[in-house]
């Protein structure tokens, strides 16, 4: 006996919902497990009725599809959610999946592609259409970009911070001089490169040598 996918239906449209559901019912593989109008009612019926597959739109009252889909990533791991959204934008691609979508789909998106999501998701993996993957890729790449700039400007900021003496000693510490070899190149003694290095790790908020060096390459 073939082993069907439970599906919870959830968007608060209820023309939407209908659609879906006649459109879905009749296949083999999919037993439609029931349907819910907004964010609260999808964790209700979730809990209830332990749909193998979520298919949920983004833009809900009382809890957003994101917010859902979060919760079912963090309490039911044996469900998996699948964001169908009118919404063809990156920041919404990117935020689902930063929150556990398994996958997105656009309302546009044809019947057999949509079974061809459920199935796959419902088998552990991850699906998006080309389009959105390319949308999504794009985005978090925008997002590491974004952040290491961030880094950088904190880790400059930083390194600024420093009396000139500082940088000087820094600079040397990052070619990988010891005290001693510092202190004969700046004619100090090996004390006071000892105190400004400690000065340095303090002002760094980093804990050793190698953490200053990683400060002040980026």
């Amino acid at each position: 006996m073939l082993n069907k996918i439970k599906l919870l239906v959830v968007d608060d449209h209820a023309i939407v919902r209908r659609g879906i559901i006649n459109l879905l019912e009749e296949e083999e593989n999919i037993e439609i497990a029931g349907e819910a109008s907004d964010g609260t009612e999808a964790l209700e019926g979730i809990k209830e009725l332990k749909p193998d597959v979520v298919l949920l739109d983004l833009s809900m009252p009382k809890m957003t599809g994101l917010e859902v889909t979060r919760i079912i990533s963090q309490k039911y791991p044996t469900v998996k959610p699948l964001v169908f959204s009118m919404h063809n934008n990156q920041e919404y691609m990117v935020s689902a999946v930063e929150n556990g979508a398994m996958g997105y789909l656009l309302k546009d998106t044809s019947k057999e592609e949509i079974l061809k999501a459920i199935s796959t998701v419902a088998g552990g993996q991850k699906y998006f259409p080309p389009t959105v993957s390319a949308m999504i890729i794009d985005g978090l790449m925008n997002e590491r970009r974004n952040s290491a700039s961030a880094i950088r400007k904190e880790a400059s900021a930083i390194v600024d911070s420093l009396s000139k003496q500082e940088k000087v000693i820094l600079s040397y510490i990052v070619e990988g001089l010891s005290s001693q070899e510092i202190s004969e190149k700046l004619n100090l003694s090996v004390r006071t490169v000892s105190n400004h290095r400690a000065n340095i790790l303090r002002k760094t908020h980093v804990r050793n040598t190698a953490e200053l060096v990683r400060l002040a390459v980026e």
